[in-house]
Order: structure tokens, then C-alpha cells, then sequence
């Protein structure tokens, strides 16, 4: 019978955080380094980013915008039209993408790969510092030989 109180318990614990996350309130999901398209019903005259570390916006034509997540977090983006009325005031939440990755964790050190189908380092936002750098390290190394083939 305790076994039994104690499933009961804990499977309305669970049924209660679901119903609490879906009855939260919408808002727009972008994951880090991703772009998102957002189409607005008006064309835009001023944007507002709440924490522009957290999300970018970019311009793509006066109804097309780019959001694209910089870091985790959540924060907002408000239009205005050029008479200065509301188009869009919405919460963004930036995440990170987990599909075709791995994280190793060694005790509270914790390294990211990127595999899709064979694993390399990713630069990911709470690393350890010392993989974080030697790939962040790679990377910028990677790009300058890049450019400098230009």
C-alpha cells in the first residue's frame, strides 16, 4: 500500500508540472546559434531587444525579421510600426539544441561534441573553460586560414 501512496504521489507531482508548462504562456523558442525566421503582420519601424546578448534581431525586409540565439536566456523583443504602435511584444527563449551532441561530464567539468556521425569538439556556452578555449582556440584558427585564403 506505501508503494502504491508513493506512485500516487509522485505521478500527480509529475501530471502537475506538465500541466504547469503547458499552461505557461507562449512566447518565441530560438535555439543558440540558430536562426529563426519571424514574419510580422506589419511593417516594422523601431525593434526593441530586451538583452541583446541573449537573442539578435536582423532586418531581412520591413514584415521579415531574423532572430538568432546568442546565449541562454529569456528576454523580449517589442516592434513598433513607424507610427509607433505595437506590432509584436513577445518573450524569446533561447536553448540549447541537444540533437546530434554529446557532453561528457567528468565530476563538474563538462565538454560538448558535435556528432553528426563522427564527434568534434563544440564550443558551447558552460564548458569547462579549458576544452571551451582549445576549441574556441581551433576555431578562430580554422576561420583565419579561411580568410586569408580569400
Amino acid at each position: 500500500m506505501r508503494r502504491f501512496a508513493s506512485f500516487l504521489i509522485v505521478a500527480s507531482l509529475a501530471l502537475g508540472a506538465s500541466l504547469a508548462s503547458a499552461a505557461s504562456p507562449g512566447g518565441l523558442d530560438v535555439a543558440v546559434d540558430h536562426a529563426r525566421i519571424l514574419k510580422i503582420p506589419r511593417a516594422a519601424g523601431t525593434i526593441i531587444i530586451g538583452n541583446p546578448s541573449i537573442v539578435d534581431v536582423t532586418v531581412h525586409d520591413a514584415e521579415t525579421l531574423v532572430l538568432t540565439g546568442r546565449s541562454y536566456g529569456v528576454t523580449n523583443v517589442v516592434v513598433l510600426d513607424p507610427g509607433g504602435e505595437v506590432v509584436l511584444d513577445d518573450d524569446v527563449t533561447v536553448t540549447s539544441r541537444e540533437d546530434r551532441s554529446v557532453r561528457v561530464y567528468r565530476q563538474a567539468s563538462r565538454t560538448t561534441y558535435s556528432c553528426s556521425p563522427h564527434c568534434e569538439p563544440k564550443v558551447t556556452v558552460g564548458d569547462e573553460q579549458d576544452s571551451f578555449g582549445q576549441a574556441l582556440g581551433q576555431f578562430q584558427s580554422h576561420e583565419s586560414m579561411v580568410a586569408a585564403g580569400q
